[in-house]
């Protein structure tokens, strides 16, 4: 079993929520701080299809980077190219936690969908 590959930020109750439960199955990580080590546009790129192709998924609306930068407006005409570019380069715009394992792909802690992916 490959480790869990977890971008968190250490005041996020809800990575909290998320490195406890991956705690309590068992699950291998590697935790990432997000902010100063944010997901590459290769890693943004793999997680692309588990939210269904729509980089708009990745981001974090509800964090106050992206509000005081407006970035609804600005991301309402980004490109998929320049969406990961500007998630690349700033970790608090990143919607979190943000995890790669194995093959699959979560953005956001939702124990349900999150108990699929992690049964064994």
């Amino acid at each position: 079993m490959k480790v869990a590959k977890v971008w968190e930020y250490e005041n996020c109750s809800t990575c909290k929520k998320a490195l406890k439960f991956l705690a309590n199955h068992n699950i291998a990580i590697e935790k990432i701080d997000i902010t100063k080590n944010p997901p590459s546009k290769a890693e943004l790129k793999q997680m692309l299809p588990h939210v269904g192709g729509n980089f708009k998924k990745l981001f974090n609306t509800s964090g106050r980077v992206y509000q005081s930068q407006n970035m609804k407006e600005k991301v309402a005409t980004m490109t998929e190219d320049q969406a990961l570019t500007v998630l690349a380069g700033n970790g608090m715009l990143v919607k979190r936690p943000f995890v790669l394992w194995n093959d699959k792909g979560l953005v956001g802690f939702d124990p349900k969908k999150w108990g699929k992916v992690f049964e064994r």
